[in-house]
């Protein structure tokens, strides 16, 4: 088991993903972000939507997940947006350190 977890978060736009990941690295709250654009289905307000989203994965020390959630939280246009935590079991061993270093 190692020190790192990856956060995940969905934003609405290329722009708004780019300004909340430069935010968690500039924090260090993150070592790297990684935006994907993806396409999101999902029921809202008893609707079925279909939504261009950019997804944001953190990659990040266990110790500032709960800092870097919190940053997410302040920073992010949803109304509930998207934040899941998944702990990291394994990896290489030098990329987890890199990790580390770049978060405390």
């Amino acid at each position: 088991m190692s020190d790192v977890s990856v956060v995940t978060t969905t934003v609405d736009s290329a722009e708004a993903a780019e300004s909340l990941a430069k935010g968690v690295i500039e924090a260090r709250l993150g070592a790297c972000v990684q935006i994907v654009p993806i396409r999101s289905v999902y029921r809202w307000d008893g609707e079925v939507r279909v939504d261009a989203e950019w997804q944001c994965v953190v990659k990040t020390s266990t110790i500032r997940v709960d800092d870097l959630v919190a940053h997410i939280k302040t920073h992010h246009t949803y109304d509930v947006p998207e934040v899941v935590v998944t702990p990291v079991t394994g990896g290489n061993d030098d990329y987890l350190a890199w990790v580390s270093e770049e978060t405390s």
